[in-house]
This record gives structure tokens, sequence and C-alpha cells, in this order.
């Protein structure tokens, strides 16, 4: 298939919208129209990774860590992206990489170490903002049916675990179309009523352009009014981090192990122990310590995130067991939501696991 196939796909999957400001999710190398038979599933973009993917005929790489974060100025040796970039482009490899839009994304990393440590009641622990857009537009009354579907199809809708969410109202509406006009009802020139159904609906801002488009080019209006809101309303479906319950407590000491075994987490870090039991559980994979205040707030017993500094340990200290179990190690399993995610859309299309080792740290 064509690169910008599964480009595409991954693009609205996990939109880019989700990611930070800072981030630079999606195409890192690569050509739109050229030609992909198999992908490498990689955490992070090494030239060792690259070497994989050319010895296993590999022709895109994707990956978790984005392999370009700052500007690139030149292809040289002068740095690693930039060898491995000169390496990609000369063995027609491309590089796609789904960050922190893969963090926020409602089943992404987060999510899966809290399956990986069996908690249950998972849900987000910081749920998006500032995400969610309101379509209103009128509709005369006999093509309501037809535009609110395509609108559906485009993606609006979506609340929760619904979907094809939507609210009609019945009213009158009224225009005048000049002489240049081609009103769909009615005379130019003349002041025309027609009934009209008002309809509203939610969408995510990332689908802004995709649902207006649907919009325009389902009405049978020349000229569609339509309005756009952006909703303060939280988005509990997607967000950082997630928290999540055992059925039983557990002893600290055996939480700890079992962060340690499950995430084969060699230099676990941890606050000091308090005596006291784990049932509720706060997560975030990779560099989460700015969350350390709302899991708290949570009420969960443990945190478990990674890269945490000397004195957020002191702000943990009797009111929450912070656990370090390592950037790697809390995202490493986000290769096997990347698998999935291709093989639920391209069935047949061929995807492999790195069998590279790309964690930078090592231990005594």
């Amino acid at each position: 298939m064509k690169l910008n196939e599964l480009c595409s796909y991954l693009d609205s999957a996990v939109p880019l919208s989700f990611q930070e400001s800072y981030d630079n999710s999606g195409l890192q190398v690569g050509i739109p129209d050229m030609v992909i038979t198999s992908a490498l599933i990689t955490l992070d973009v090494t030239e060792d990774v690259i070497d994989e993917a050319i010895a296993l005929k590999c022709d895109i790489v994707v990956s978790h860590h984005p392999l370009i974060f700052s500007g690139i100025k030149k292809i040289s040796d002068r740095t690693p992206a930039e060898k491995i970039i000169y390496k990609c482009i000369k063995h027609d490899i491309a590089v796609y990489s789904v960050h922190t839009n893969l963090d926020v994304y409602t089943n992404g990393v987060s999510r899966k170490m809290a399956e990986k440590l069996d908690l249950k009641k998972i849900k987000v622990l910081l749920p998006q903002e500032k995400r969610l857009l309101k379509l209103v537009t009128y509709i005369p009354v006999s093509h309501l049916d037809k535009v609110r579907k395509a609108l559906f199809e485009s993606g609006a809708g979506m609340i929760g675990n619904y979907d094809q969410c939507g609210f009609v109202t019945e009213g009158t509406g009224s225009f005048r179309g000049n002489d240049s006009a081609k009103p769909f009802t009615g005379k130019k020139g003349h002041l025309n009523y027609e009934k009209e159904s008002r309809f509203e609906t939610v969408l995510f801002s990332h689908l802004k352009d995709k649902v207006v488009s649907a919009l325009i080019d389902s009405h049978p209006y020349e000229e569609v009014a339509y309005d756009i809101y952006e909703l303060e309303n939280k988005y509990s479906g997607a967000g950082l981090g997630c928290v999540g319950e055992y059925s039983e407590e557990i002893s600290e000491k055996n939480f700890i192990k079992r962060v340690a075994n499950v995430f084969d987490a060699k230099g676990i870090r941890f606050s000091r122990l308090s005596g006291g039991k784990i049932r509720k559980v706060a997560l975030c994979g990779g560099s989460g310590i700015s969350l350390l205040p709302v899991a708290i707030a949570s009420g969960a017993d443990a945190f478990v995130t990674a890269d945490i500094k000397y004195h957020n340990f002191f702000d943990a200290d009797d009111k929450i067991l912070l656990v370090d179990a390592g950037h790697f190690e809390t995202e490493k399993f986000s290769s096997e939501i990347l698998k999935d995610l291709i093989k639920k859309k391209f069935p047949k299309f061929a995807v492999r696991f790195s069998e590279t080792n790309t964690n930078p740290i090592n231990y005594l």
C-alpha cells in the first residue's frame, strides 16, 4: 500500500491534534506516495533499529518517540538524528512516530500499563480539555436525515461510549437571494420562508475540517448557515495518565515487586513506605511527575511513573506511594498498541516488533 494510506489512518486514529505543542508526532521521514510492504515497531528510532529494518526489508519504522524533535538544518553525520535520517533516505525507509498523542489516546500508554498490572475500573486521570466543539446548523426538514447521516459518518456526534448524538428543534428560516443567487427553494429577489430543523452535535477539534466539508457537500443550500463553538467540557474518554483499582488490597512491598516484575524494571525507585495497603493506583507512562497532585487528589494509594527527581519524593511523603519504574520500562508496551492499531485496519500488512533494545540506561 501507499505510505499516505497508513499515515492518514494513524493521523486520525490517534489524532495529531492531541499531541502537546512541543511535540513532533506524525510522518518524520518518507514520501507519501512511496509503496510500503512491512513495518517495524519500536519505542525509539536508533541507528541499530534502522539497520534491523534494512536487514528485515521493512520499509517503514513506526515508533513512539519521534526521531526529529528539534529543527534540522542539515543532513550529515554531525548528530545521531542526522545520521539516521541520511540512512533512512539512502535505503528508502520511512519513519512515523506516535508520541504524546498516544499518551492521551483512549487506549494509550498509561491504560496499557494499567492492563498489564491487572487493574480494573480503569479511567483517565487528567481528562482532555478544550478539544470539543459544538456545531449548530439549519437544514430543510426534507434533508435532515441525509445531512445528519453525513455528519455522523464524518465523525461528529461522539460522546463517550455513544455515537450519533445530536439534538433537533424545528423552526422557520428566512432568506432573500440576490440576482446571482441559485436558491434551493423560493424565488430570488423575494423574502422566502422555509421550515427548517436546527441541528446540534459535538465533534473533536481535529475533525472540524472533515465535518464542515461533509456538511457542505450534503446540504442542499447554496450558502450553508452554521456556527461552531469551542466547549469548556472535559473529555473523559482521553487524557493524560489513568487510574484503576485492585479487587483486593495488597501490601506496598508486594505492589512494588509486582511493578518490577511486570515492567522488568531493574532499578526501580520508590518513596518511603508507610505500611499502608495499595488498592487504587494512578499511572502515567514516561515523565509524568507533573500529574502527582492529580494522582493524590484522585485518592490513589500509589502513583507509578518515571523520571522522578530527588525533591519530588518529598512531595509524595505520607500522601501516596511514589514509584519510578523507568521511562523505557513504562512505555515499552506502546509497541503493542501500535501493532494492534495497524493490524486492525490493515490485517494483511506485515508488522513485526523490533528486537533491538533501545533503552539508553544501564544498571549495575
